[in-house]
């Protein structure tokens, strides 16, 4: 059974910063490109950066310079650092993850549970 499991939220300062950390676990064989989106209440969940397997990286633009994606390809792991948070990141963190299952070696999107962000005074 494959599974995403989040980690690293929670509540910090505006301006402070926070690591997200994502494991795929499962009989994998390849995961192709990993990202991370968020949710907010009353909003649409919205991609926020996205790595491809050879760590192409893609960012919204509401993001870009403050937050950075990465991935362990040996670990199955995909990060998110974020830096300089403002009160308008607050949210339910999804990580995303593209892979083929070791077993009928299908490709499908798996999803994690999320992790709450929460920025504030």
């Amino acid at each position: 059974q494959m599974q995403l499991l989040e980690s690293g939220g929670g509540l910090v300062q505006p301006g402070g910063s926070l690591r997200l950390s994502c494991a795929a676990s499962g009989t994998i064989l390849s995961i192709y490109t990993m990202s991370w989106h968020r949710q907010a209440p009353g909003k649409e969940r919205e991609l926020v950066a996205e790595i491809t397997s050879g760590g192409r990286t893609n960012y919204a633009d509401s993001v870009k310079g403050r937050f950075s994606i990465s991935r362990d390809n040996a670990k199955n792991l995909v990060y998110l650092q974020m830096n300089n948070l403002k009160p308008e990141d607050a949210a339910l963190y999804y990580c995303n993850a593209v892979i083929r299952n070791g077993g009928d070696r299908e490709v499908a999107d798996y999803w994690g549970q999320g992790t709450q962000v929460t920025v504030s005074s």
